[in-house]
């Protein structure tokens, strides 16, 4: 009879820990150019978070599809950055954003509560929505509420970005900080300036603020 040692991830890595979660929109609306540019800048996401020694070793990505047949899959399991391979967006389906976002609140409490018990320190977990339209399932305002009350007590950062187009009123809802646009289909751009701002938080020690990359807006946040 085998057993599984608890915390065997963090066995070869007990660095401090910084969570970072994508909820992207994969739903038909995004086929074409959106989600050929959305996968370009993941694979940068990836490149820029591996050639950052810290954040290599202290970043965990999870990668939450919002559309498709199953409406909301977890593409990338909670993994470190050194080992995080960007996944290959497909567009089909719904936009369930509702769904999507407490998925991730599920996850961020269980990885929390993993961190906790092998005594892994960690940041305050980021939460990254990307969005070209509008929730679309039943429900969804009651988990925005959910979202916002979670940033409130400081469980979570969360950054709802809109592409053209987008409801920018119903993206609000799900953070207490204004949505912001995205300039054409520039998801490079905005990876680039979250994996720079993963690298400075991951840097840093828990509850201190940091100033993270100019972005016109977001420009200080506390870890």
């Amino acid at each position: 009879m085998t057993h599984t040692i608890p915390g065997v991830e963090f066995i070869d890595n007990a660095n401090q820990r910084t969570p970072c979660v994508l909820v992207l929109d994969t739903s038909s609306s995004m086929s074409g150019e959106p989600i050929k540019q959305l996968n370009t800048g993941l694979k940068v996401f990836e490149e820029q978070l591996k050639s950052d020694p810290v954040a290599a070793l202290r970043v965990q990505v999870l990668v939450i599809a919002v559309g498709g047949h199953e409406d909301v899959t977890i593409l990338q399991p909670w993994t470190d950055a050194v080992d995080f391979s960007a996944p290959t967006l497909q567009a089909s389906g719904l936009t369930p954003l509702g769904q999507g976002m407490a998925k991730a609140m599920d996850e961020i409490d269980a990885q929390k509560a993993l961190y906790d018990s092998n005594g892994i320190s960690s940041t305050r977990p980021w939460v990254i929505m990307i969005s070209d339209g509008c929730p679309n399932d039943y429900g969804w305002e009651e988990i925005a509420a959910q979202c916002r009350d979670a940033e409130r007590q400081k469980k979570t950062v969360i950054f709802p970005i809109g592409t053209e187009g987008a409801d920018f009123e119903a993206l609000g809802q799900f953070s207490n900080k204004t949505p912001k646009k995205l300039k054409g289909l520039h998801f490079t751009e905005l990876f680039i300036w979250l994996s720079r701002s993963m690298a400075t938080v991951s840097a840093s020690v828990p509850g201190e603020k940091v100033a993270l990359p100019d972005t016109n807006s977001w420009s200080e946040i506390e870890v």
